[in-house]
């Protein structure tokens, strides 16, 4: 008997060697030993307070920035969903939202609240897990400068909690390196009205529309950005904007983005931005650190 054998009872759901592909973006990715989709918080802390602390475990939000390997993950692989998406603003001009809940989805209540400061979120794809985990951000704001607090289960089952966004550092938050599953956060906006939130919501909207490949099966930004340079710059400058690599390429049109151009492997994706970060560290002499999290086993 193996520890799938003795797998916790749950209320929420439980797949056995399901590919994770369908649940990525990037639409790649062998399966998962487990996949658990918890009906719930309480579900989830139960499960994970039952389950053998030898075992794996990662979560993942919608798969917008992630990289999943051919041979697949280890253990348990914990997707939020329905569940953690809920979404409430409160009179104190703050927004609690669900770790499953879309960044564009919390962008948006806040703005039919009346509160400014989380615009930032219409131009980020993925989930609030995700962002406070990394740190999310984009066009001059990051999660840091609106986070309160940050609610989390450990791989004891028990509720833990986070208050010290000031931390933060650029694509690094809180939650998988402390071993905590983010369930949800709550951010502090300020007063606006809706019609002013909603412009400046609408004008990122289009900003993104016009510079990302958001019809594409692609990761968001594939490479931070080192320290004065602009990633996609670095990208462009080395010669790989729109270069095929089997089944990947870099976006003609983002040179930072990383596509699937129809049937890449993971291999294709993993092996063209190595070897994007061999050429510009060897011709430009800057080394590229991946934004995108590759998880999972090569194939051999």
């Amino acid at each position: 008997m193996t520890w799938i054998d003795r797998l916790p009872a749950v209320r929420g759901r439980l797949i056995r060697g399901e590919a994770l592909a369908p649940f990525t973006w990037l639409r790649v990715g062998g399966p998962a030993d487990v996949i658990f989709m918890p009906a719930d918080e309480a579900d989830l802390a139960g499960f994970l307070g039952g389950l053998d602390a030898a075992v794996p475990v990662m979560t993942i939000g919608v798969g917008s920035n992630l990289l999943v390997r051919d041979g697949g993950v280890e253990g348990v692989v914990i997707r939020l969903g329905r569940g953690f998406a809920a979404i409430t603003a409160h009179g104190d001009a703050r927004v609690e939202a669900g770790a499953g809940a879309l960044d564009a989805a919390v962008a948006r209540a806040a703005a039919k609240a009346g509160l400014a400061g989380l615009e930032f979120y219409a131009g980020i794809p993925g989930a609030i897990g995700g962002a406070v985990a990394m740190n999310a951000g984009c066009y001059g704001a990051e999660t840091k400068d609106v986070l309160v607090r940050a609610y989390g289960v450990n791989r004891a089952g028990r509720t833990v909690s986070f208050d010290d966004p000031a931390s933060f550092t650029y694509r690094h938050g809180w939650g998988a390196d402390e071993g905590v599953v983010v369930t949800r956060a709550m951010f502090q906006g300020r007063p606006d009205t809706p019609d002013a939130v909603e412009t400046r919501m609408a004008e990122i909207t289009a900003r993104r529309e016009q510079s990302q490949p958001i019809r594409e099966k692609t990761g968001g930004s594939t490479f931070k950005n080192p320290p004065g340079e602009s990633a996609w710059k670095l990208v462009d400058a080395a010669g790989w904007r729109g270069k095929p690599y089997g089944g990947a390429m870099f976006s003609p049109l983002h040179a930072n983005f990383l596509i699937n151009t129809g049937e890449a492997t993971a291999a294709d994706l993993e092996g063209l931005g190595e070897t994007v970060r061999a050429d510009v560290n060897r011709t430009l002499g800057v080394n590229l650190e991946w934004e995108i999290k590759r998880i999972g086993r090569r194939v051999r």
